[in-house]
């Protein structure tokens, strides 16, 4: 009997009402918000009329759903194999760029115009160099890295003068001046990179 009554309390707050909207906060980005409301980025473009996949914090989106019971949400939380997949992809994509100190476009980028060009994709707006982008976000440990987090190396004499994209397993993306393009390749299990580690900045929930 005890059984039952706890499935049937756990069947009315789930419900099948989904959330009709939700407001941005600082580190979110259009796929974490569509992941957390079950639908696709397109369509939450659509919804919303967005011409793009850039979002601002306190900006209210239509999710297309219904108000949902108060304890949904807590229960929505966005797993961490979905933004790895995301981050990967988006990071993928500017991969072969050539490495040209200033660039911005046109083919061709440097270390923080390419984690602006990855993150941009996801709907976040980092500053333009690497000092910059180490000051936003929240700091993170080294073991506690995760798939998105910004990593940092002192490769000039001065904190923060090389940036790149974890992608987790070790490895990470980035603008390589040496190699002359974008490459993905291993952060601790790398001396020069290992030897220079600065530290990581979370700017993705």
């Amino acid at each position: 009997m005890k059984a039952t009554r706890a499935l049937l309390t756990l069947l009315a707050l789930c419900g099948t009402a989904t959330a009709a909207s939700y407001t941005v906060k600082p580190g979110d980005s259009l796929y974490s918000i569509a992941k957390k409301a079950g639908v696709d980025a397109p369509t939450l473009m659509k919804l919303n009329k967005l011409p793009s996949t850039t979002i601002q914090v306190g900006q209210t989106l239509n999710l297309g759903g219904t108000p949902a019971p108060a304890a949904r949400p807590q229960a929505a939380a966005p797993a961490a194999a979905p933004q790895g997949v995301s981050i990967r992809a988006a990071a993928t994509r500017f991969l072969g760029a050539r490495y040209v100190l200033g660039a911005t476009g046109g083919g061709a980028l440097d270390c923080s115009s390419y984690t602006m060009s990855v993150f941009r994709q996801l709907g976040i707006n980092l500053p333009r160099t690497a000092a910059q982008q180490w000051r936003v976000g929240s700091a993170v440990s080294r073991r506690d890295l995760r798939a998105g987090d910004l990593v940092f190396f002192n490769t000039m004499g001065r904190t923060a003068s090389h940036v790149g994209v974890y992608l987790g397993d070790g490895m990470m993306a980035n603008a390589n001046s040496y190699r002359g393009r974008t490459v993905i390749e291993p952060l601790f299990a790398n001396s020069y990179w290992a030897s220079r580690y600065d530290g990581a900045r979370r700017v993705l929930n």
